[in-house]
């Protein structure tokens, strides 16, 4: 018999993942912005890390083509976080995981995987969800773009970093797994930090605020609970099949749509629940497919 304990590590992930909006929300009400959040709480794990682990640093720069790593997976913290702050959860979170989709095109154009007639399928679903999502009922194709949110760009934006940090961890197996983290949190923050002062120049984000001890001590739990989210990925990652590791991760929609339904972030239409199934069950179909063992986060 399989030990439960795999699986309730991704659980917990995605429980981590799926409850995230709500920190965020409840710091950016105590004036502190979802990017210098961001920024805060991953200089706080990379710290963390780097004290546990003090030779991380000579590994990362041994390998300097973690760069793309340290980009893909940095702006994919940066827009969700960002996204789940201002926007819809349950809105954001779906276009969040058009990610498959954007993995074949990736895939297709960095790995050189041509793309099987299931896979097209799987694509062809996800983006008539988004459609379905993202357009109004009645209104004509040609208002999709003209639709979009702040919040709807940087989830979807947000789902092709994901997508890009999978190809990309696939592409870089060969690099030793601690370096790989390292460099993950490490691009967060440098990520957070960069668009954050960017978006400060431009007026879209507010000063960093003084300390005040709703964020200190909320950012300061989630910081925790990402690094024990991350270690719960890691272990239940390794020990599971890829295409089980990505079904249980789907949960996440689950823990963040009972949540956010219940403390009113989110409003459920018809067409949204409609899109959503459509982009869910691409999402499936894609977790299927899997066979390989692989690990990566948000």
């Amino acid at each position: 018999m399989h030990s439960p304990l795999p699986f309730a590590a991704l659980l917990f992930n995605a429980f981590v993942w799926g409850l995230a909006w709500w920190p965020f929300q409840l710091m950016h009400r105590a004036g502190l912005h979802p990017l210098w959040a961001t920024a805060s709480m991953y200089a706080v794990v990379l710290l963390a890390l780097l004290v546990w682990r003090p030779g991380l640093w000579r590994q990362v720069r041994e390998h300097p083509q973690l760069w793309v790593l340290a980009l893909a997976s940095g702006l994919n913290n940066v827009a969700f976080n960002w996204a789940v702050t201002i926007g819809d959860v349950v809105r954001v979170i779906l276009l969040f995981y058009l990610m498959p989709a954007w993995a074949v095109l990736l895939a297709w154009r960095i790995l050189g995987e041509r793309p099987t007639p299931a896979a097209l399928l799987r694509l062809a679903l996800a983006f008539a969800g988004v459609v379905l999502v993202l357009l109004p009922e009645g209104a004509p194709a040609a208002r999709l773009v003209q639709n979009l949110s702040l919040a709807d760009a940087l989830a979807l934006l947000g789902g092709f970093m994901f997508a890009l940090t999978n190809v990309t961890l696939r592409r870089l197996h060969a690099v030793p797994g601690p370096a790989r983290m390292a460099t993950m949190f490490g691009g967060c923050m440098l990520m957070a930090l960069a668009v954050a002062c960017v978006g400060l120049q431009v007026g879209v984000v507010e000063p960093f605020p003084p300390l005040n001890s709703t964020w200190v001590i909320t950012g300061l739990l989630l910081a925790g609970l990402l690094m024990l989210g991350n270690w719960a990925l890691q272990f239940g990652a390794a020990r599971l099949a890829a295409g089980t590791t990505a079904l249980v991760m789907l949960s996440e929609v689950m823990f963040a749509s009972v949540s956010s339904a219940l403390l009113g972030a989110s409003t459920l239409s018809t067409r949204t629940v409609i899109g959503g199934a459509l982009i869910l069950l691409a999402s499936l179909l894609a977790a299927l497919q899997f066979r390989r063992p692989s690990a990566a986060g948000h």
